[in-house]
């Protein structure tokens, strides 16, 4: 929101009334950069609360600043993503190693087959209530939203990218043929996510991919419809179309 909560807002925040999702989703974000609304929520919080708070900070206090640095950092990864990446390097690794045992004849590489999938598994990942141990405490934070959710997928994307390309490169398969199915699958994942949840959305996609496009590539030995270039336009409209619907369903992910 462009301008200051009203008063009867604050109140009604501070005292935990129920607000429309909308309005305390805008009060939220705008005391999160707002030190004026913070000074005048803290003049109408309860007392019990304000104690609280206060206990809280105390306590915390002398690991602020590390605690300041993980949160910055939860809200563009998990720390799980690490150790995801190198098990994705790994996948790609075996992914180079298939293609060198594959009959001379076969045109399907690994690494094409498995590019699109590779950063829906990343984003299942980041968004993963096991593999995060803050995972309750991020999501209740005003920005949990959608906004977290594109946060977190464009770190996998810049986390993974380079490596699926250095694989591709190293494999002949060039960034024309798996580029935009890779960001048109991860945007339906995202899209998907917003109504059965980001983590059942990845699994959902993934699996869908494997039966559908992998499977049959490896059996016929040949490069699926799917990815090859004629099929950039469709791969193009599915990547619009799944942006399209992520943001027409924002409000979605501060449910999620």
């Amino acid at each position: 929101m462009t301008e200051h909560p009203s008063a009867d807002s604050i109140a009604r925040y501070a005292a935990g009334d129920d607000l429309p999702a909308d309005v305390l989703w805008a009060v939220e974000a705008h005391l999160e950069t707002c030190e004026t609304c913070r000074l005048r929520l803290a003049d109408v919080a309860p007392p019990q609360v304000t104690a609280l708070t206060a206990a809280v900070w105390a306590g915390l206090e002398p690991t602020g600043t590390t605690a300041r640095q993980r949160h910055r950092l939860a809200r563009w990864a998990t720390p799980s993503l690490p150790p995801w990446l190198a098990m994705t390097a790994f996948a790609v690794l075996a992914a180079l190693s298939l293609d060198g045992l594959l009959p001379g004849g076969s045109a399907s590489s690994g690494v094409l087959l498995l590019a699109p999938i590779v950063p829906v598994l990343g984003v299942a990942a980041a968004w993963s209530r096991g593999m995060d141990p803050a995972h309750e405490l991020v999501v209740s934070t005003p920005r949990a939203g959608l906004q977290l959710v594109l946060r977190r997928t464009f770190a996998v994307l810049v986390a993974v990218l380079p490596v699926l390309l250095a694989g591709g490169w190293l494999a002949g398969a060039s960034p024309a043929y798996w580029l935009l199915p890779c960001l048109a699958v991860t945007a339906v994942t995202l899209a998907l996510g917003g109504l059965i949840g980001v983590r059942r959305a990845g699994v959902a996609a993934a699996s869908a991919w494997a039966v559908l496009v992998i499977g049959p590539a490896v059996v016929v030995g040949d490069v699926p419809g799917v990815l090859a270039p004629g099929a950039a336009p469709v791969w193009a409209a599915v990547l619009v179309g799944g942006a399209a619907a992520v943001f027409l369903r924002s409000a979605a992910y501060g449910r999620l």
